[in-house]
């Protein structure tokens, strides 16, 4: 589990393509500071497995279901972006629940600056629009964001200067595909009020 709140931005080292799957290779060295075979990392909202570490670089494996997913199957040697380790059971819960698990991708539709933030707009997916409520939780690339409008077909984010520089929400332009987690609660509670 993860909290959105994320700890640094790394860059990709390398992708490795492997059959179906992938294998990045990411620079962090605050996540890699203490990360072991094993641990769980998100990267760019995306739960991924530890299986090397060297330095201030660390190894994952993406699985084709990751990749289908996701946007990670579009990055690059160089690519920005964000990175949290799981969550300690001592730790405090700064964002939201955040599984890792992504739902999806959206596509930044404007950008708007603000006298001290920038509004953000992005399309909405059909498929778990649903779920995305005005001043709900929903995670972008893995940051925990509040949605500050929404409709049919897009909602809307608002970032305040912390948020743009240090993560990869500042360098994103229209057009851009991000990862999508919803609020796990919501899709909780239409399963069980379903099964009425």
């Amino acid at each position: 589990m993860f909290t959105g709140i994320i700890e640094e931005k790394g860059d990709i080292v390398a992708v490795e393509a492997v059959g179906d799957s992938a294998r990045l290779s990411v620079r962090g060295p605050i996540v890699s500071s203490d990360a072991r075979h094993g641990d769980s990392i998100a990267v760019n909202g995306v739960c991924l497995t530890v299986v090397d570490v060297q330095g201030d670089v660390f190894t994952v494996d993406v699985i084709k279901e990751s990749l289908d997913r996701s946007s990670l199957g579009a990055l690059d040697a160089g690519s920005a972006v964000n990175l949290e380790r799981a969550v300690r059971a001592d730790q405090r819960l700064g964002g939201h629940i955040v599984q890792g698990h992504v739902d999806g991708t959206a596509v930044l539709r404007s950008r708007e600056p603000g006298a001290n933030w920038d509004n953000l707009r992005f399309s909405l997916p059909e498929s778990f629009a649903r779920y995305v409520a005005e001043k709900g939780s929903i995670a972008i690339d893995g940051i925990s964001l509040t949605v500050t409008t929404v409709d049919d077909d897009s909602f809307g984010v608002s970032l305040i200067p912390t948020t743009l520089k240090l993560t990869t929400m500042g360098e994103l332009a229209v057009g851009d595909t991000v990862n999508i987690e919803v609020d796990v609660i919501a899709k909780y509670v239409e399963r069980l009020v379903g099964k009425q």
